[in-house]
């Protein structure tokens, strides 16, 4: 058998590690997603209250935020806006994680394995994982950009539809469509400076925290690769990502949600930074935080369902164990 013939005769797995690696972890990633999206949305919308008062906004000012905690915002939404409501903005959310989680997960591996060059034993130095993780999330989360940037302002369109406001898109690709041409490519990629910061951050606590802790308990434990392993570190994962990741969010949705004029500029903040310090002054520090709760809530559960889902496709499919 010659060698190309050889090569056709192996499982998709070993002729395209790679590509196989990104359908599998989009496909988990999808999963994850759709499950947890609600309290994606509740986030949002916990994020955005309270930002006339940064803007001066003084008649919106002294109105008191419509929902106030995680419970009574998403009761609210249902309320007010219809059950479905909940998955707004779902389909562009899990286009993101398609190519989010697809990027995230090659980079992270290939990173770890080729370029940072892991152990035979597996073992991995913290600081090794740090740097994997944050540069996987950051590049995963770049290319990503565009669909988050739909995915935060159509979450938005119930709200403005309450609150008396035209709605701006008909849909997804109404959505891309729109802001392509009116702030062009440019305008994409509005926000992309703190999502990749947030990415980063979240990458170092969900990527670093998964990989370190499931190898811990492997090498240091009576305890095997199984779903007891994936699920323990899966959930130090959730909790390190929503601790770490919470303040850069808060910052990128109102970036991506803020007015812009005809050349894509935002009209309330100049940069991330500028976000950060007018959103500790206005509101104070804890502010950072708005949405923890519900970001932690999704978090959890969603690293559970993805970490989980992903190690048994990857099983099943005959790709190593992540």
């Amino acid at each position: 058998m010659s060698p190309a013939e050889e090569e056709k005769s192996l499982p998709l797995p070993q002729r395209w590690p790679r590509a196989s690696k990104f359908a599998l972890s989009a496909c988990a990633a999808a999963v994850a997603e759709l499950v947890t999206f609600p309290l994606d949305l509740t986030k949002t919308r916990l994020q955005i209250q309270g930002e006339a008062a940064v803007r001066g906004d003084g008649a919106a000012a002294g109105q008191a935020a419509p929902y106030r905690g995680m419970l009574r915002t998403a009761a609210g939404i249902v309320q007010e806006e219809g059950l479905g409501k909940l998955w707004q903005g779902a389909t562009p959310a899990v286009y993101r994680h398609i190519v989010y989680s697809g990027v995230r997960m090659v980079a992270y591996e290939h990173l770890r394995d080729s370029v940072l060059c892991r152990a035979e034993d597996k073992t991995f130095p913290l600081w090794y994982s740090v740097v994997g993780g944050m540069s996987a999330g950051a590049i995963g989360q770049f290319f990503a950009s565009p669909t988050d940037l739909v995915k935060v302002q159509m979450q938005m369109e119930g709200k403005r539809k309450l609150e008396g406001k035209p709605l701006r898109f008909r849909g997804v690709h109404h959505a891309f469509l729109k802001i392509l041409s009116e702030g062009g490519i440019r305008g994409l990629w509005a926000g992309w400076v703190p999502n990749v910061q947030r990415a980063a951050l979240v990458n170092m606590g969900d990527l670093t925290t998964y990989d370190t802790v499931k190898h811990f308990l492997l090498l240091n434990t009576p305890l095997v690769d199984n779903s007891v392993t994936h699920s323990v570190s899966s959930v130090c994962s959730g909790l390190v990502a929503a601790v770490l990741g919470t303040p850069a969010d808060v910052v990128k949705t109102r970036i991506m949600n803020q007015p812009r004029d005809k050349q894509g500029r935002g009209l309330l903040y100049k940069s991330s930074m500028d976000c950060l310090i007018q959103t500790v002054q206005g509101e104070g520090f804890m502010s950072l935080y708005k949405g923890f709760i519900p970001t932690w809530m999704r978090m959890a559960p969603w690293s559970l369902v993805f970490w989980l889902t992903y190690e048994q496709i990857r099983r099943i499919c005959g790709v190593s164990s992540f």
